[in-house]
Parts: structure tokens; C-alpha cells; sequence
């Protein structure tokens, strides 16, 4: 697990209905109360014409399980699949390389593969004899108040949990997911001047170090194809990640 060293400072972020900035723990009580929220049914549809659907949803929040100050609110179908959620959260959070990615929900670990470059994986650690497939779908597998955890590439793993806040009935557009709320971007400063950091280095980050500004990082002695940029995401600084 990478060390993330930073200042305390109070994680927020910011409701996408109506654009108010709220702390990590108030933010599940606004978004139950969010009057903006209420007269936003979905997000803008990619289909022109298209009206939001009635269906069940899963209020659900997503946190780094080392570095719970990269979170998201997110309602999810019902009707979708364990896949939809492991798509959306790599395009949004991870993907980087095509590596696989595992869900464990209730001791049970649910994997597909992905054709990535760390496909033999589960053969050599004897996992694929006791998974199951991503294709379940939801309304099998959660439940509100289940807490269940997702990992993405098991060689450098970015690990996040998950928790189903509360199951309501609602409208969707199209897409089986969107997000209510994110946070916004931790501070992290450089190691070396205090200044904001705008790079990381991927192997110091182990340590817990190798925040960089663009000055400071031109001198890291590790040398600069070992930086990567700071972006909003639990899988800053790891593998070949640029968000």
C-alpha cells in the first residue's frame, strides 16, 4: 500500500446537483435533503429525446481503502452488473494498463479478465478455482448497509471500499451509473519546497514521499521518468496512472 503523507486537512467535495461544497461526513445527509436534487432526476442523456427511467437504485459511496480522502457518492441501477460498476470505476479511477480487478462481497470474490498484461495472475495464486463471475448483478449481491471492496491490478493494487448507503426507488437516464458527488482534490505539498505538488515519483511514493513541485522535480534524484502527474485519484502515483 503507498503511504500518503499530507497535512490534516478536512476532506470535501461537491454535489453535482446543486454545486454547494459540503465535508466528507455531512455530505450524505445534504444529498438526502438536496432540493436540487430532487428536480434533477438524472444526468443529460447521450440520446437526444431520451426520458429518465423509474427504477430501484443503490445510493452507494466509493473511498480509497488506504485513502479515504478520494471518495464518491454514486447511484447505481439495480438492473446492472458488477461489471458496469468495475467499468466505471476505471475509466474514472484507475485503468491504466489493462490489469485485472476483483470485487469481495460477503467472502466472495467476484473476478473477470480482462485480457491485461497480468492475466496469469489468478493461475498462479489459485484464485480463479473460487471467484465468480462479474456478471451478477446487483440486486443479487448488495443490500443497504453492506460494506464489500474492489481492487484493480494485482501486482501494484489500488484498493477502494464500498459502502450501499440506502436503496430508494428514483429515475435514470441511460446510464446504468452516475455520480452525485466527488471529492475535490487533496492538497498535497512538495517534499521539498512546501509548494503545491504537480508530480509525484512513483517509487518514493512507497515511502510516503516524492511529492514534487515542477521545480523540485527536475531535481529528484530518481529522475523525471519516474514522475507522474497529481491527479484526483486513489491511484495517484502508482503504475503508470496519469488520470
Amino acid at each position: 500500500m503507498i503511504k500518503q503523507e499530507m497535512k490534516r486537512q478536512i476532506s470535501t467535495g461537491k454535489c453535482c446537483f446543486c454545486n454547494g461544497t459540503f465535508t466528507k461526513a455531512a455530505m450524505t445527509n445534504h444529498l438526502k435533503k438536496c432540493k436540487q436534487r430532487e428536480v434533477t432526476p438524472g444526468m443529460p442523456s447521450d440520446r437526444q429525446g431520451s426520458k429518465p427511467r423509474d427504477t430501484k437504485m443503490f445510493h452507494s459511496v466509493v473511498e480509497g481503502r488506504y485513502s479515504p480522502q478520494y471518495w464518491m457518492h454514486l447511484d447505481v441501477a439495480e438492473s446492472a452488473t458488477l461489471i458496469d460498476i468495475d467499468d466505471f470505476l476505471r475509466e474514472i479511477w484507475v485503468e491504466c494498463c489493462g490489469h485485472l480487478s476483483a470485487f469481495t462481497i460477503d467472502n466472495v470474490r467476484y473476478e473477470r479478465d480482462t485480457g491485461g498484461v497480468d492475466a496469469m495472475w489468478p493461475m498462479i495464486f489459485g484464485r480463479g478455482a473460487q471467484t465468480r463471475s462479474m456478471k451478477a448483478n446487483l440486486v443479487s449481491v448488495l443490500r443497504p448497509g453492506l460494506k464489500f471492496y474492489y481492487e484493480y491490478d494485482f501486482g501494484t493494487p489500488t484498493e477502494l471500499t464500498l459502502k450501499v448507503v440506502l436503496a430508494r426507488e428514483g429515475k435514470l437516464e441511460d446510464k446504468p451509473i452516475r455520480i452525485l458527488a466527488r471529492n475535490n482534490s487533496p492538497t498535497m505539498l512538495c517534499n521539498v519546497c512546501g509548494k503545491p505538488a504537480t508530480q509525484v515519483c512513483s517509487q518514493c511514493v512507497w515511502d510516503g514521499n516524492g511529492w514534487l513541485c515542477d521545480k523540485c522535480g527536475r531535481k529528484h534524484e530518481c529522475g523525471e521518468e519516474m514522475l507522474l502527474p497529481v491527479v484526483n485519484s486513489p491511484r495517484v502515483g502508482m503504475c503508470g496512472y496519469t488520470g
